[in-house]
């Protein structure tokens, strides 16, 4: 049974070996690899209350894009049981506390943003700037989305939130903030795959 957990639409897809195996092993070494990037990407961070502002969100969206869609899921997928055991991986710890807290939704959030712009990439947006800058936006949109519907679910008596306000409260404090920053990051990262296909592509 052949090993299709990429396509050539994808920079890993361009790198895959012929074999099935040799298949298998080099995309268990990349989605292992994958979550060192994020790892290292989190832990570039500004600590603000509730929600850090990290470089996670480049990080997975460009590991999508490069990848496709079973590789990117997966490589979240693999860094969220890291965190859920107990690996320091997310910006200021790990464990199981941690993946249910205050930033749980945008975590959870990741599998569906590297779904969105892994299945672009597949479909062969890693070579289209505006296309894959698209998908990344609206992967990202569906993250803030299910980061904030955690927090509201979250909040209850929470110190962060005012108590009389509680949507307009966290929409301005775990939203608003990030939300032109979460835009560069994407255009940064739809730049750098985008580049790096083009390059290759004519070599």
């Amino acid at each position: 049974m052949a090993v299709t957990l990429t396509t050539p639409n994808t920079l890993l897809g361009i790198f895959q070996p012929k074999g099935d195996a040799a298949k298998l092993a080099s995309n268990l070494a990349t989605v292992v690899l994958g979550t060192l990037f994020i790892t290292i990407c989190a832990k570039i961070n500004v600590p603000v209350w509730p929600v850090p502002v990290t470089l996670q969100g480049f990080a997975i969206a460009a590991l999508a894009a490069a990848f496709g869609m079973r590789i990117g899921v997966a490589t979240v997928a693999l860094y969220l049981l890291e965190g859920a055991f107990g690996l320091p991986v997310f910006a200021t710890g790990g464990g199981l506390a941690y993946l249910v807290g205050p930033t749980g939704g945008f975590l959870i959030g990741f599998l569906v943003m590297a779904a969105i712009i892994g299945f672009a990439a597949d479909r062969g947006a890693s070579g289209k700037p505006l296309a894959l800058f698209g998908a990344m936006l609206l992967g990202d949109a569906v993250l803030l989305v299910l980061g904030f519907a955690w927090l509201l679910v979250m909040s209850g008596q929470a110190g962060w939130v005012d108590q009389s306000n509680v949507v307009g409260s966290a929409f301005a404090g775990a939203i608003q903030p990030f939300v032109v920053w979460d835009i560069l990051k994407m255009a940064l990262a739809a730049l750098t795959v985008t580049g790096a296909w083009s390059l290759l592509r004519k070599r």
